[in-house]
């Protein structure tokens, strides 16, 4: 079993995000990896209004979980589930979908579907055709419940991304095929514990935790247990 992570909107290096689930499950004898995302400028394309969009994330993990020998479960963070929707469609060595604090688009549906219309007070959506998290608004919206070291280093890796993908509509809903889970995430300042239920509803089955937007920097171990479970549920 193999765990793929895909990161969230606005940010890069998913492996450092991940890296603290990632070495529980190491000694555990699982592996895990995190595909780059082009529209987060992580390929060498630059984010802006003609640069790399949601297809072009899509593709990236589609192709990554492609070239993976044996069966897979991929951790959708945040935007992870609306680039997870379409890129695990139809795959049969993707056995299981642990979406956290994410969201679960149905094929039209895309990053905006799930707002008010109005954008989030975090975020800046510049001219060029990028938007960002404000680094002021970083802290307490996403990792309140994070430690100094986790905080220093996920600043150091917020980015500017190509403002399309919040409006791009999927065209697959892969939850609706492979097994999957929903992780609640109950102190998320960013997407907040209503909106999250509400896409929970959608999925197999739903566990909630007492963490923010980024249990895995905050809460590895139980992340880590859940993602063992679920891998161990597929053998």
């Amino acid at each position: 079993m193999h765990v793929v992570f895909v990161h969230g909107a606005c940010v890069r290096d998913g492996e450092w995000w991940w890296h603290r689930a990632a070495a529980l499950l190491e000694t555990a004898g699982v592996t895990s990896s995190a595909p780059p995302l082009p529209s987060c400028g992580e390929t060498g394309l630059r984010p802006g209004a003609d640069g790399p969009s949601l297809p072009d994330d899509v593709g990236a993990v589609r192709a990554h979980l492609e070239s993976l020998a044996g069966p897979v479960v991929v951790v959708a963070h945040s935007y992870g589930g609306v680039v997870t929707a379409e890129a695990a469609a139809g795959l049969p060595e993707v056995r299981h979908l642990l979406f956290v604090t994410s969201f679960l688009p149905e094929p039209g549906e895309s990053l905006a579907s799930f707002g008010d219309g109005a954008p989030a007070p975090y975020l800046d959506f510049g001219t060029d055709g990028t938007f960002g998290v404000r680094p002021e608004t970083a802290t307490r919206t996403f990792l309140q419940d994070c430690d100094e070291e986790a905080v220093v280093g996920a600043h150091d890796r917020l980015v500017r991304q190509s403002a399309a993908v919040t409006v791009r509509p999927v065209g697959a809903a892969a939850w609706k095929e492979i097994a999957s889970t929903y992780l609640v995430c109950a102190r998320d300042n960013g997407t907040p514990p209503a909106v999250q239920r509400a896409q929970a509803a959608r999925a197999g089955r739903v566990v909630e935790i007492d963490a923010g937007h980024h249990p895995f920097l905050s809460r590895p171990r139980e992340v880590a247990d859940l993602v063992l479970g679920l891998a161990q549920s597929q053998k």
